[in-house]
């Protein structure tokens, strides 16, 4: 997690919880609890996601935000002794925990299973849109002779209709 959305579930300034971490290093000694972004991975993220107002002084942060592991959110609660903190603390680390959960249960072959298993329901779903568009092109190719055959009808009828309306008398 970034430190910008650590602060700002914890009710902090950015400044304040980077000063806090900063002041207690010791702790977080290692890539294993958190690191800090290169310019490059942070610009890459900037156009996904939206963290400083768009309006005038602040617009580009001074600083690379840290990305904070399991280990340094957990960490986190130590050097951040509230009881605001400590809560949201509990519920990241739950969160991590499902997330473990879902990850560890996960193997490559029940995702390759699973992706066969796409691809077949995927080729059949295609297989009926074909079936389904043949078969309304031989309708429309039906409904395209029967009105053929129409139209000939009108035409070869040679019988002269007689004329509606209003017939004026032969003046002699």
């Amino acid at each position: 997690m970034l430190d910008f959305d650590l602060a700002g579930m914890y009710g902090l300034e950015t400044k304040v919880l980077k000063q806090a971490v900063r002041r207690n290093m010791k702790r977080f000694a290692g890539d294993d609890f958190m690191f800090e972004l290169t310019r490059e991975e942070y610009n890459s993220l900037r156009s996904q996601i939206v963290t400083l107002d768009s309006s005038g002084r602040g617009k580009y942060s001074k600083y690379q935000p840290f990305a904070f592991t399991e280990l340094g959110v957990a960490m986190l609660s130590s050097v951040l002794n509230s009881d605001t903190a400590i809560e949201i603390n509990r519920g990241i680390m739950r969160a991590f925990v499902i997330i473990r959960g879902l990850i560890s249960n996960t193997t490559p072959q029940s995702i390759e299973e699973r992706v066969r298993m796409l691809e077949d329901a995927n080729e059949e779903l295609l297989k009926e849109i074909n079936d389904l568009s043949e078969d309304n092109r031989k309708e429309f190719d039906d409904i395209y002779i029967a009105l053929s055959e129409l139209a000939d009808r009108n035409k070869r009828s040679s019988n002269p209709r007689k004329p509606i309306g209003f017939v004026k008398p032969n003046e002699e």
